[in-house]
């Protein structure tokens, strides 16, 4: 096909029959609406063996095998308690690489800064960039910067890629899940989301809640190092909380998934406050939490490593993997009940990361 007929063919591709006449906030949330965005042509459009596993980031042949991935940061506002757009902006773009079951080693760094934009601000977002890159091992390398007009951007946003290589006992993928595995979350949930909602709306608690982002090198360095092909799957909890990843997860296996009230790690202040809100900490947004799928015989020892760990104290195994009811999730409630737990159809809360 010669240029000018990919030009005309891409000019006359029909658009596909969505569901809705304008983006919104909601096709931001990484719930049902930015499924319903992606899945309506989105990937269709884009097809390869690579999308098809709807992960985060990509694991390519490349000179043995490299993961790849990219991301863009928009939080507000840029500066909250326990950090910052930048170091958000890089332990994300490590912890999409981490869940890959990969090492990572390089970022690009792109920054898109509203004009007015103060000195001081730029510069301790940059230093956290620097802080956060040498706790994880991983060098910017390249990099861009564009300066919009004031009040065409809200002061900041960041995009990075990340590359990294895939650590030699991984073998991290949709399709080795299977009934009988074990679900682990890492820490305590909802702490990031509340953080910055409470900040938003100026809202204290007994408790001072600060973000959880951090890089996940540690602990999913250790476990690979460990346990190696014995962990199935991981996945970060972040836009959408654990309910969102458990269904996306649900859907591309075709297995249910059971989890349980009880074993959930939500710290009591979060817990009070989602209650006084009306959110189900479930859907609020993570930036240090992740979800492991594990062969069942190692859970324990998988629980034993991640307890002995900074920031994940209160690790837990949360529910198990099953052919009923297939691609589902249900709660199991502390006072013996069961219900479904759906995918978030909007947005809890807009510009979480």
């Amino acid at each position: 096909m010669t240029r000018s007929q990919t030009i005309n063919s891409l000019k006359t591709c029909p658009i596909p029959d969505f569901d809705f006449d304008v983006i919104t906030l909601g096709h931001g949330s990484g719930g049902a609406l930015t499924h319903q965005l992606l899945e309506s042509g989105v990937f269709d459009l884009l097809d390869n063996d690579f999308l098809k596993t709807r992960h985060d980031g990509a694991v390519l042949d490349w000179q043995g095998q490299m993961a790849f991935t990219t991301d863009s940061f928009v939080v507000s506002p840029i500066f909250f308690p326990g950090g910052n757009i930048g170091d958000l902006a890089v332990n994300g773009t490590i912890n999409d690489l981490l869940m890959c079951g990969a090492i990572p080693r390089y970022l690009s760094l792109g920054f898109i800064i509203e004009e007015s934009l103060r000195m001081d601000e730029f510069w301790q977002v940059v230093f956290s960039i620097k802080q956060a890159c040498e706790n994880a091992g991983v060098q910017v390398v390249t990099g861009d910067t564009k300066v919009v007009e004031k009040g065409k951007a809200d002061k900041l946003f960041i995009n990075t890629t990340g590359i990294g290589s895939i650590h030699p006992k991984a073998r991290i993928h949709p399709d080795r899940v299977s009934p009988g595995d074990a679900i682990i979350v890492s820490g305590d949930i909802a702490v990031h989301g509340l953080t910055i909602m409470s900040l938003r709306e100026g809202l204290t608690f007994e408790t001072s809640l600060k973000s959880d982002t951090r890089s996940l090198n540690l602990e999913v360095s250790g476990m690979l190092d460990q346990f190696g092909e014995e962990i199935h799957l991981l996945r970060d909890a972040t836009r959408g909380g654990v309910a969102t990843v458990l269904n996306e997860i649900a859907k591309h296996i075709s297995l249910g998934i059971d989890i349980y009230e009880d074993n959930l790690p939500v710290p009591s202040e979060v817990a009070g406050a989602c209650e006084m809100l009306g959110l189900d900490p479930l859907y609020v947004a993570n930036e240090g939490v992740f979800c492991a799928f594990v062969n069942a015989d190692i859970q324990e020892e998988c629980i034993r490593y991640l307890r002995s760990l900074p920031g994940c104290e209160h690790a837990g195994i949360i529910g198990f993997v099953g052919s009923d009811h297939p691609e589902k999730v249900i709660l199991n409630s502390a006072i013996g009940g069961r219900r479904v737990v759906h995918m978030l159809p909007g947005d809890q809360l807009p510009r979480i990361c």
